[in-house]
């Protein structure tokens, strides 16, 4: 079984900023009394468990190889805390199955990113990749009359 290998190896401060955006807007979604879901059983669940694993992806990315599950402390205690805020606005509750949720799709997340290359690859991939750059060639008239 082969480990991560080059993940984390120039760590930015910009690569934290899709992680503070996510969790932003996941305190926002949180803080408010109503939010609007499908009415499926249990979606919300599932819900928890992508919202948070995308978070944990988001957060492993930077982090050096021997602190991949950190990431996974990181959303843990994160979503812990966010269910405690909800807790305390009105009209939400705190389940515990929701941090259940939040740290299973955590736990995935981290490590399908650490130990399946190929997923790492696809998301490490530059969406818009630069075209080489064609060079013109010198022809001589030598060259066009062997033609």
């Amino acid at each position: 079984m082969r480990v991560v290998k080059n993940m984390g190896q120039t760590p930015s401060r910009w690569q934290w900023i899709y992680a503070v955006l996510l969790a932003t807007l996941i305190v926002t979604a949180s803080g408010r009394s109503q939010v609007a879901s499908p009415g499926i059983v249990d979606f919300d669940k599932a819900a928890h468990f992508a919202v948070f694993g995308l978070l944990a992806t988001l957060v492993v990315r930077p982090l050096s190889r021997s602190r991949t599950w950190w990431a996974v402390v990181i959303v843990a205690v994160f979503g812990a805390s966010d269910e405690m805020r909800q807790g305390l606005t009105p009209g939400r509750s705190m389940e515990f199955a929701d941090w259940i949720a939040d740290t299973a799709g955590a736990v995935v997340a981290v490590a399908v990113y650490t130990f399946w290359p190929w997923y790492r690859r696809l998301l490490e991939r530059p969406l818009w990749k630069r075209k080489p750059k064609v060079e013109a060639v010198a022809v001589s008239e030598r060259t066009v009359s062997a033609l």
